[in-house]
């Protein structure tokens, strides 16, 4: 097959699959499913091997990342409900003082950001800001908008979120190596997209009025210091400062010791052995979860029936995400067993196309077409991952922050979060555009730039 004929084969089927949700608003599942078909129909595979290929692919990622993600919406769970989220917020703000609030709320975003989605995140954290604007006297979106952005900014990087731990399934990343260039690279671009680009666009946007309802008495804002908010809860005391800091860090701590003893321990040795068990992501989000039951839930006076409502609340949502991430394992599949990935492969590498810019790029097309940045990320990995594993000198953990920092691109007005925002900081689509859209395309830039500093610089 030519390279001229693979590449249309794939901008066609990633042209459709983009029609279909966008226009045809089918579920992204059966877009990519029928995406699928087509790809391996018109690349010449037989009936019974596009079909077995797109269910090996969707079996296989889904194999890798499913538990860890819903093990995730678990322990997020469970930060909500007890007050962690709260207790992290009240106490970083309580702390910094007023001339560094914005400061404090970035930090409350990165906090809270790693354990818990984007939406649940800004659900709980919104409501903090505007108590903390009417306090302070501070403009409601200077203090508001450096949360946002840290909330975002960890969502595309860190795992265990959706979008990156199936990038690392994708580009066969290390978990550790990822976490701990995901922070890294986390904190310069919260701080460029966050305080820095807030303390700019506030000021020229006018005023922005106190949204109704908020402010008030809302997750547990202005309840007295240490309490939990009046949820039915009874008014129990907030789970402390440290053991919330522990419980939300113990997955990242766990598969970190993981990483590390693959590189500084001797491979038969217990310490290895035991680390590399407790730090695979799966056994670490497991004892994490377990950790939380105790801390953020016995401790709490919550009941064994309390912690089972809540793990499967936590779970129902996630329904639709796991359709979509094994649709996207699948289509990369169909790529590998039809060849076309090598097709691609060896003209993306004639034609000197960074892998890292090739990633982003497709990222950032697909994160304005659809608006879903998991989408977006998903079916990125689908395409480049591949790629990247016939291709040579790109680290694969750069790789995964180069294609989610593609992914959160633009904030386009089709992505859910836009009008989330908008809603709930109370503002008009103008001036959403002016910050949410501008922030996500800080985000996107800013990781790029990142990501291409280290490679480099040969590191990552």
């Amino acid at each position: 097959m030519s390279v001229s004929l693979a590449f249309t084969i794939v901008a066609v089927s990633i042209a459709m699959a983009v029609v279909l949700i966008q226009r045809g608003r089918l579920h992204p599942f059966i877009a990519l499913f029928l995406t699928s078909l087509f790809l391996g129909t018109c690349a010449g595979m037989a009936p019974a091997h596009v079909i077995s290929a797109f269910e090996n692919g969707a079996g296989e990622v889904l194999g890798q990342i499913a538990s860890v993600i819903a093990l995730g919406a678990m322990l997020g769970k469970m930060l909500e409900v007890s007050g962690g989220a709260d207790q992290i917020a009240l106490t970083v703000v309580r702390l910094s003082g007023r001339r560094n609030m914005a400061w404090a709320m970035m930090l409350i975003g990165l906090l809270v950001g790693i354990s818990v989605f984007f939406t649940v995140g800004f659900v709980i954290l919104v409501p903090l800001a505007m108590s903390v604007a009417r306090q302070t006297g501070l403009p409601m979106l200077r203090v508001a908008l450096p949360m946002t952005a840290a909330l975002s900014v960890v969502q595309g990087l860190v795992p265990p979120h959706p979008g990156a731990m199936f990038a690392l399934a994708a580009y066969h990343a290390d978990v550790g190596r990822l976490i701990v260039w995901g922070i890294l690279l986390s904190i310069p671009i919260a701080i460029i997209a966050g305080p820095l680009y807030a303390g700019f666009v506030v000021p020229r946007l006018g005023a922005v009025p106190m949204p109704a309802g908020h402010g008030e008495a809302s997750q547990g804002v202005s309840a007295r210091p240490g309490e939990h908010p009046d949820d039915g809860s009874g008014g129990r005391p907030l789970p402390s400062f440290g053991i919330t800091l522990l419980t939300i860090l113990a997955p990242v701590v766990l598969m970190l010791g993981g990483s590390i003893a693959r590189l500084v321990c001797a491979p038969d040795s217990l310490a290895s052995i035991v680390l590399r068990f407790v730090g695979d992501p799966n056994v670490g989000m497991v004892l994490s979860v377990l950790l939380s039951f105790y801390t953020l839930g016995a401790r709490q006076g919550l009941t064994r029936q309390d912690m089972l409502r809540l793990s499967n609340e936590s779970l129902a949502p996630l329904a639709s995400l796991f359709l979509m991430i094994g649709a996207g394992g699948g289509f990369g599949q169909e790529l590998m067993e039809s060849n076309l990935s090598a097709i691609i492969t060896g003209a993306a590498i004639g034609m000197h196309i960074p892998l890292l810019l090739l990633a982003w790029l497709m990222a950032s097309a697909l994160r304005l077409a659809v608006g879903s940045a998991t989408v977006a990320m998903g079916t990125t990995a689908g395409v480049v991952g591949p790629i990247m594993l016939q291709g040579h000198g790109v680290s694969p953990e750069l790789m995964v922050l180069a294609t989610g920092s593609g992914a959160v691109m633009f904030g386009p007005l089709n992505d859910s979060g836009f009008w989330q925002v908008k809603e709930a900081l109370g503002m008009t689509v103008p001036q959403t555009i002016a910050t949410w859209s501008v922030i996500e395309t800080l985000i996107g830039v800013s990781g790029l730039i990142l990501c291409a500093a280290l490679w480099w610089m040969g590191m990552g």
